[in-house]
C-alpha cells in the first residue's frame, strides 16, 4: 500500500475519532441539560404538591367554617323562634294585666260605696247586739269612718281594715269571756263581773255574788235574776276565768221577743 492511502486512512480515523469524541461531548451535554430540566419539573412538581396540599387544607378548613356557620345560624334561627315566642307570652300576659288596670278604676267605684255601706252595717250591728266591750267596739268604727276619709291611706288597705273589723265581730260572737268594770243598772254605778257568753247571752254578778242580772237585748237594760241563779252564774265565772275544771255550765237566755 502506497504512502499515500495510508496518510488518507489515518486521516480518516483521525477525523471519525474527532467526530466520535464530539458527538459524544454533545452528547454529554444534551443528557446534563436533560436532568438538569427534570429536577427542575420534579421540584416543580414538588412545589405544585406543597399548593396543592395547602389548598386542599384550606378548602378543608373553608368547608368546616361553612358547616359552623350553617350550624350557628340553625342555631340561631331556633333561639330567635324562641324568643319570638316567649316576647308574643310576655306581650299577651301585658295586654291582660292593662286590662286588669283598666278596670281597676271600676272596681274602686264600686268598693268605695260598699265599705261605706259595710261599715254602717256593722255599725247597726253593734248597737243592736249585746253590749260586751261596747266602748272598743264603738272606738273602731269611728276609726274606720275616719279611715275612709283619709287620703293618705290606700284603697286595699282601707278594705282590708273593715274586713279585719268584721272578723274581730265574728270572733267575738264565738268565745266566752269575763271582764271585770263598772256598769249602770237600775241608775247606779256598780263593779261587777261581766260574763259574755258568745252571742247567747251576757250576765253581770257583783263581786260578793249576791246580786245578778242578765241583759235584755230587746229593752236595753239589766234584768235583775233570782236568788237561784247565783251559784249557776258564779260557777260560769269561775269556769271562763279557768279558776275551775270545765265543766257544763247553767245560764239564763232570755226568750226572743220578751221585751215586746
Amino acid at each position: 500500500m502506497s504512502k499515500l492511502s495510508k496518510n488518507k486512512i489515518a486521516i480518516a480515523i483521525a477525523g471519525a475519532v474527532a467526530l466520535t469524541t464530539t458527538f459524544a461531548a454533545t452528547a454529554a451535554d444534551e443528557v446534563k441539560k436533560l436532568q438538569n430540566a427534570d429536577g427542575t419539573i420534579q421540584k416543580a412538581a414538588a412545589n405544585s404538591q406543597k399548593k396543592v396540599n395547602t389548598l386542599h387544607e384550606q378548602a378543608g378548613d373553608l368547608v368546616f367554617q361553612y358547616r359552623q356557620v350553617v350550624d350557628d345560624t340553625d342555631g340561631l334561627r331556633s333561639y330567635n323562634d324562641y324568643v319570638a315566642s316567649l316576647v308574643a307570652d310576655q306581650q299577651s300576659k301585658i295586654d291582660a294585666t292593662q286590662q286588669d288596670i283598666n278596670g281597676i278604676d271600676k272596681t274602686r267605684q264600686g268598693l268605695v260605696p260598699l265599705m261605706f255601706k259595710m261599715i254602717d252595717t256593722i255599725e247597726e250591728f253593734v248597737s243592736l247586739d249585746l253590749p260586751f266591750e261596747k266602748e272598743e267596739r264603738e272606738d273602731r268604727i269611728a276609726y274606720l269612718k275616719e279611715m275612709m276619709l283619709d287620703s293618705d291611706v290606700s284603697t286595699a288597705e282601707k278594705y282590708r281594715k273593715v274586713l279585719e273589723a268584721y272578723q274581730l265581730e265574728m270572733q267575738a260572737g264565738r268565745t266566752s269571756v269575763v271582764n271585770q268594770g263598772k256598769e249602770n243598772i237600775d241608775g247606779k254605778e256598780l263593779t261587777v263581773d261581766v260574763l259574755q257568753f258568745g252571742r247567747i247571752t251576757l250576765v253581770a254578778q257583783t263581786l260578793d255574788a249576791k246580786q245578778t242580772w242578765v241583759w235584755n237585748k230587746f229593752a236595753k237594760k239589766w234584768d235583775a235574776l233570782g236568788d237561784e241563779w247565783r251559784r249557776p252564774i258564779r260557777n260560769a265565772i269561775d269556769i271562763v276565768r279557768n279558776d275551775k275544771s270545765p265543766n257544763l255550765v247553767k245560764l239564763p237566755v232570755p226568750a226572743v221577743g220578751s221585751a215586746k
